[in-house]
């Protein structure tokens, strides 16, 4: 891992307390409790964005900027997924016993008697990557749009922008388990002969680790498929977008 001069956390330990506040607030797992205070365990993992900062009650995180390891991605997907499929959590409701969970392919079509003339992009159901099965049909060969839960709100032309001609899956990750995601989509990469993917995530730090595990999962499954990823702000204007 080269090293870089770059921002990274700093922790002063005299005003740490050990709350383990920033660890919570760190999505990339970059900062543990050790013997009752908060340490940097691998300077790979932090992104340098100060996510952590605004969750410390006595002021004991700041950003500096100095020689580190670079920040590795695609390294802190695959940790994060190991960490979450390893601890102990909720099981999502299986596909075979909810009816609303049941794989389908639809017609995109206008509301009927709304007066509005912008018909449904949706184009298979269940949406949530929690239910959907790897094995449904409508994943050959598709063009994938995988997109956080917040999106839609932000952005007021999703259907057509984002989901026109694409099967769409969402997800939180920052309120949902993500290692089931990350083997589930991993699984849907490297069986269904995928030819592209889209994610669209919202600007909040917590959100990149969407793109991150698509990444990490198209990684694991040797998949070479191009990924667009494209950022929305708060204000609902797309901020970037670039192909991985």
């Amino acid at each position: 891992m080269d090293r870089v001069a770059r921002k990274i956390i700093r922790i002063d330990r005299e005003r740490c307390d050990g709350c383990g506040k920033c660890a919570s607030a760190c999505h990339e797992g970059a900062i543990e409790v050790v013997d009752g205070k908060a340490r940097l365990v691998k300077e790979s993992y932090c992104d340098g964005l100060g996510a952590c900062i605004g969750d410390c009650p006595r002021g004991a995180l700041t950003i500096e900027t100095r020689e580190a390891d670079g920040f590795d991605e695609k390294a802190v997907a695959g940790e994060m997924a190991k960490r979450e499929a390893s601890a102990k959590a909720a099981a999502p409701a299986p596909a075979c016993g909810c009816p609303s969970a049941a794989a389908r392919t639809l017609a995109p079509s206008a509301p009927q008697g709304s007066g509005v003339e912008i018909p449904s992009q949706l184009a298979a159901w269940p949406v949530q990557i929690a239910l959907v099965p790897p094995s449904a049909p409508f994943f050959e060969g598709a063009d994938l749009l995988i997109a956080a839960d917040c999106t839609p709100f932000a952005f007021p032309d999703f259907h057509r922008r984002f989901m026109k001609g694409r099967v769409t899956l969402v997800g939180c990750p920052k309120l949902d388990d993500t290692g089931p995601y990350y083997e589930k989509l991993t699984e849907i990469f490297r069986t269904r002969g995928i030819r592209s993917v889209e994610v669209a995530y919202m600007q909040v730090p917590c959100c990149s680790a969407l793109t991150r595990l698509v990444l990490a999962a198209r990684g694991e499954a040797g998949a070479s498929f191009p990924v667009r990823l494209t950022r929305i702000g708060l204000d609902g204007a797309v901020q970037e977008s670039r192909t991985e």
